[in-house]
């Protein structure tokens, strides 16, 4: 099949995308091709507008008035609410803020006290402890960190096992299970109904960590019984470098979430200025400082663009996108130039692209960077490619895999 032949099924498949008209609603260059935004999403073109406002209006004008007036106070529900829509949450279950690591450690460590308590095994004289926790063994650095640091303070031991082990591996003494729901590297979607059920069986909780799946595929955390997830909202959320994270709480165990960070804006009260601390009910229990009011507003106003969008055709757009650009690869890349690491199958894709290149891979990702494709590179030798439904194009698709091939060629003579 020829070069044009392809140009023309992308033109074709961007004409019949129902989709297709979201991507004006983004800041984007038409003479790059940006598929990084699994690390960073691209701009709204309604966020620049609405900080301007919150800087020279509701700060400028209003200034403290605008923690009542402008709604300031209650942003992290509200925006935690719209969040999520997006993650299969209902109201009342979500809080935007802090950073994902921060939210990490607040839901590993709160799960371990809820499974040490009455009626979850190793709590009132119960045996044995639970005293493990499990980890996914390629989970992103982070979440590792500080699921062993959280092992440290509360006296566990920290387990890494395969994402996909995670159900039989859980055990008796198994606190909590901290699952990656897309593989940051590789983009090998887990199965997180099952793996939560399994857990569940076995008198453990799960933290899902949903950075590389919310926003880009439909995410069911209440139909699936998800215990605790965290994520991002820079990314396929498109809230903007820093954009706070979120924190889901299963409603029906928010009466009994311990946070270890309990800070004054999670405070039944908290312009009482107690010593001593209450809690407060519902979501807002996940708080802990002041709200980060410009990113939050930032982040606010980047979710417009998915008022009305229907999750299911933005998966289905998601697994057309990285079809095509996978036959566009085995077509251009020269036979053996670039293995993919991502799964074929539906059903364990997320929404990225993964190719192993082998030695000099970063300089690859430099040179199409150089040549207006934009993707990054994981060490040793992955390149990554992020499809974004709302604005990534098919024509974008061929373009990135044509330009790949032209330097894989290039490269080997």
């Amino acid at each position: 099949m020829s070069e044009a032949v392809r140009a023309g099924e992308a033109a074709a498949l961007d004409a019949a995308d129902g989709l297709a008209a979201k991507r004006a609603e983004f800041d984007l260059d038409d003479a790059v091709v940006y598929l990084d935004g699994n690390s960073l999403g691209a701009p709204p073109r309604g966020v620049a507008g609405r900080l301007a406002d919150v800087v020279g209006r509701e700060w400028g004008r209003l200034g403290i008035r605008s923690w009542e007036e402008s709604g300031w106070w209650t942003a992290p529900e509200r925006v935690g609410d719209r969040l999520g829509r997006l993650v299969g949450a209902a109201p009342g279950q979500v809080v935007a803020g802090d950073s994902t690591s921060v939210n990490v450690f607040k839901a590993v460590v709160a799960a371990i006290r809820m499974t040490r308590g009455a009626g979850e095994g190793g709590g009132e004289g119960e045996a044995p402890l639970r005293d493990e926790v499990l980890v996914d063994a390629a989970t992103f650095p982070t979440d590792g960190y500080i699921a062993s640091s959280a092992a440290r303070m509360t006296g566990c031991r920290i387990r890494a096992v395969d994402a996909a082990d995670m159900a039989r591996e859980a055990g008796p003494r198994t606190a909590v299970a901290l699952v990656n729901h897309v593989d940051y590297r590789t983009g090998r979607l887990h199965d997180l109904p099952g793996t939560t059920a399994a857990l569940r069986a076995a008198g453990a909780r799960t933290v899902w960590d949903l950075c590389h799946s919310a926003g880009a595929l439909p995410v069911r955390l209440d139909a699936d019984g998800a215990d605790f997830a965290v994520g991002c909202t820079y990314k396929y959320l498109n809230g903007g470098p820093g954009a706070p994270a979120f924190l889901y709480v299963r409603r029906a165990l928010q009466d009994r979430f311990d946070s270890p960070l309990p800070g004054w804006n999670s405070h039944a009260d908290p312009f009482a200025m107690d010593p001593a601390y209450a809690p407060a009910g519902g979501a807002v229990r996940g708080r802990v400082g002041t709200p980060e009011i410009l990113s939050l507003l930032a982040l606010d106003a980047a979710l417009d663009v998915w008022d009305g969008v229907d999750l299911a055709a933005v998966r289905a757009k998601s697994l057309a996108l990285t079809d095509f650009f996978l036959r566009c690869v085995e077509a251009y890349v020269p036979q053996g130039g670039v293995e993919s690491v991502t799964p074929r199958a539906h059903g364990e894709r997320g929404s990225q692209v993964s190719l192993r290149y082998g030695p000099g891979a970063g300089e690859v990702m430099a040179e199409l960077i150089r040549r207006g494709v934009v993707g990054d590179f994981r060490r040793p030798d992955v390149l990554r490619f992020g499809f974004t439904p709302l604005y990534t194009r098919f024509a974008d698709a061929e373009r990135a895999a044509r330009v790949l091939g032209e330097v894989v060629a290039e490269a080997r003579r």
